[in-house]
């Protein structure tokens, strides 16, 4: 069987790629991740009054923690050696937008690493709300741009 698909094999079963042969670059990604709450939850942020603590501290380390995870959580992943990570959070009315930069030299790139951080963060931030606002809810996870290797840059058009 004959595919196109890089974690199959000629048999159709998944692998792990081999990326002894790529070059080392440097590599980057950024990713957001947006969480959407009621008024409630706006003024406790803005009083820094949350009942589970200090929401942005808190979903800062859950986002760099869960990027250095991702090959122990999402499969044929490579474990990789993380050089530097950011977590930015912006409040901005009723939302979150929390955005990571993750940076490597490596042969793979870290578009997982800050798509998961993004996402654990986000879900922390839900964690710390959700006894205010059950509803509370991620809106958008996404890769923003990243760098490096064979595909050079990128930036999402949308």
């Amino acid at each position: 069987m004959t595919n196109n698909f890089s974690h199959l094999n000629n048999e159709g079963n998944a692998h792990m790629v081999d990326v002894s042969k790529k070059e080392v670059t440097l590599r980057t990604s950024k990713a957001r991740c947006v969480v959407e709450f009621s008024n409630e939850v706006s003024k406790l942020i803005n009083e820094n009054n949350l009942p589970k603590g200090d929401l942005f501290a808190t979903v800062r380390i859950a986002g760099i923690m869960a990027s250095k995870k991702v090959s122990e959580l999402i499969p044929l992943c490579h474990p990789l050696s993380i050089n530097a990570i950011s977590i930015e959070i912006e409040h901005k009315e009723n939302t979150l937008e929390i955005t990571s930069d993750v940076k490597i030299e490596d042969k793979t790139g870290v578009e997982m690493e800050a798509l998961t951080a993004v996402t654990v963060a986000g879900l922390t931030a839900i964690d710390m709300i959700k006894s205010v606002d059950p509803s509370v809810r991620i809106t958008e996870v996404k890769l923003l741009e990243k760098t490096g290797g064979k595909s050079g840059h990128w930036i999402n058009p949308k």
